[in-house]
């Protein structure tokens, strides 16, 4: 049996300011998301910070055998903003590893765009993207949801390589958390969009898998339970164009 961690806590990031102007756009009905760093270096907005304060307060409440012993995380800084709070927060010393194949979905010619965006300058993009759907569009200069999975696949096997038998905290991004659950859970593209159709992963909210038996098992999705008393939003911006998840 291939060695591979006792369970995996995925975490979506705080939200990010990239999230506040993703939502604008979306409520005044403009073209283009302003943010005006790159989607790498998009910071947390103080909300975020308070949601990853409140996830670092859920870690230190959590029972002995099930605290994390490792996190790994994508690069971009709304990510690490995150972890490093969160575990500040919960006084927790952990090695953390940063891994560039965790990180969120590149939109190439459609980035920073709404949908009201992509019909507008790139109406061919949105013929094809309804054409072959969420899972087969790769933008010019950008991935695919099946692109993305293909990465978390190698990582993955390093992750279950190095950190066999140990309890693994992942802080990601919405698209990411999805497709980590189409890897493990072995689920089928119909599978998989009927869950992204049906619910968002929300800004700090947990996703739990267990491996049990030989399999990964899912015990928590898209938890915002320890958000409550910020009176957390639970939905999020899906007129965009998955623009800084």
């Amino acid at each position: 049996m291939t060695p591979a961690p006792a369970s995996l806590v995925l975490v979506r990031h705080g939200e990010s300011v990239g999230n506040v102007a993703a939502t604008h756009a979306e409520r005044t009905q403009a073209l283009v998301v302003d943010v005006a760093t790159r989607d790498a270096d998009t910071p947390l907005s103080e909300r975020g910070r308070e949601q990853a304060k409140a996830l670092g307060a859920w870690l230190a409440d959590l029972p002995a055998g099930e605290v994390p012993e490792v996190v790994w995380c994508s690069p971009y800084v709304r990510t690490q903003q995150t972890a490093r709070i969160a575990l500040e927060t919960a006084g927790l010393d952990l090695p953390v590893r940063l891994d560039e194949r965790l990180r969120d979905r590149e939109l190439g010619v459609l980035d920073r765009l709404t949908w009201r965006g992509v019909l507008e300058h790139h109406p061919a993009e949105a013929e094809r993207r309804r054409h072959l759907g969420k899972m087969y569009h790769r933008p010019p200069g950008g991935e695919s949801w099946a692109d993305v999975a293909l990465r978390l696949r190698a990582a993955l096997r390093d992750l279950q390589e190095r950190d066999a038998g140990r309890r693994v905290l992942v802080v990601v991004h919405d698209a990411v958390v999805m497709l980590l659950r189409y890897v493990l859970e072995e689920l089928t593209e119909d599978e998989l969009m009927t869950i992204v159709r049906g619910s968002s992963v929300h800004n700090a909210s947990v996703t739990r898998l267990d491996r049990v038996d030989g399999a990964w098992r899912l015990a928590a999705f898209d938890d915002v339970a320890h958000l409550a008393e910020l009176d957390a939003p639970i939905t999020e911006h899906e007129g965009t164009e998955d623009t800084h998840g």
